[in-house]
């Protein structure tokens, strides 16, 4: 087997790190790296959003998850991609409606197919329901526009 020379290699893996922080920066994180405002993912799947402990959290794809238990961080490192919330955080119907990343409530999500889905919402304005009244064509459309941010 040929040996690729250092150059194509330290390239190789330049565009590789380069790509997987685009990725990875798309999530919507505090300024210390903390993904959906502190709560416990593993909780939602339990119907119980739920804020999560410094003491339990753990670091999966450049974020930090923090749980309100060793049991739930356990169960987050077994399989981490069932419970981190799809369209890196980001209110899921802002990405289906107009393909922009807006700020999240963490009490206001859904379970849809095994996967999280979080939403803004306000006083005013409660995207959940509007959410859930055009599902199907939103998730489309979101699933399209997410692909796009990890593009660009």
């Amino acid at each position: 087997m040929k040996k690729l020379p250092s150059s194509v290699l330290l390239l190789f893996i330049c565009v590789l790190f380069t790509f997987s922080n685009v990725v990875f920066s798309q999530q919507n994180l505090d300024k210390n790296k903390l993904a959906v405002n502190g709560y416990d993912v593993v909780e939602y799947f339990n119907n119980t959003p739920t804020p999560g402990n410094a003491n339990f959290q753990v670091e999966y794809k450049d974020a930090i998850y923090q749980f309100t238990s060793e049991a739930n961080k356990s169960t987050f490192e077994k399989a981490p991609e069932c419970y981190v919330p799809e369209y890196g955080g980001w209110c899921a119907y802002a990405m289906g409606n107009n393909g922009k990343k807006v700020e999240i409530n963490p009490e206001s999500y859904s379970i849809e197919n095994k996967k999280l889905y979080l939403f803004y919402k306000t006083s005013f304005t409660d995207t959940k329901k509007k959410w859930s009244k055009k599902t199907k064509t939103l998730k489309t459309k979101a699933n399209q526009n997410w692909k796009k941010w990890l593009i660009n």
